[in-house]
């Protein structure tokens, strides 16, 4: 028989009984775990993107002009920039709510929440990394029919720290599709008890 100890709840955490077994609460443990990780992670990724994209410049010679590109001369670089600033301030700010919300108990309307924030940080992401992709990939390639050529041939270590800081940015946005994903689950879950 189970006693008020085994089976008290805080928050989104319900205690295990004695003999191993885990209560309902585990799947909000795991839940919890998750989200944390995730939102470290996605931390974690843009404060790496950050210092590469910035510091990320090679200047070059032509015909006795030195020219140095930056990511501040393109306006998609920037975009990128601020999109992995404020998904990394807003992380934080999610991962203190979400530690708020473990404390007070789960409802749906906070859930309902952290899933709007998560899909709009989702979209702020991948908005930012398809621009970043589109002006790498003319930098890379070019576009002949637009007499736009390569570039990167010549400054090769400022465009392979731009297409690391991209793909950071991508693992950023993975991290927030994963979060979406689960999110939405938590939501059919509530939905149908």
């Amino acid at each position: 028989m189970a006693t008020t100890e085994n089976t008290t709840e805080k928050g989104f955490l319900k205690a295990k009984s004695p003999q191993g077994t885990s209560t309902p609460g585990q799947p909000q443990r795991s839940f919890f775990m998750a989200q944390i990780t995730l939102r470290i992670l996605a931390i974690a990724f843009t404060v790496a993107a950050i210092p590469l994209m910035v510091t990320a410049k090679e200047p070059i010679s032509f015909i006795g002009l030195t020219i140095a590109p930056r990511y501040s001369q393109s306006p998609a670089m920037k975009f990128l920039l601020g999109a992995d600033a404020t998904v990394c301030a807003f992380s934080v700010l999610s991962l203190l709510y979400l530690w708020a919300l473990s404390r007070s108990g789960s409802q749906t309307t906070s859930y309902f929440l952290l899933f709007l924030h998560d899909m709009v940080m989702t979209v702020l992401m991948i908005s930012g990394c398809a621009a970043a992709t589109a002006v790498g990939y003319l930098s890379k390639y070019g576009q002949r029919e637009a007499f736009w050529n390569p570039f990167c041939s010549y400054v090769t270590k400022f465009c392979h720290q731009m297409l690391i800081s991209t793909v950071l940015s991508y693992l950023a946005f993975f991290c927030y599709l994963a979060l979406n994903i689960l999110a939405a689950y938590k939501l059919m879950s509530h939905a149908t008890e």
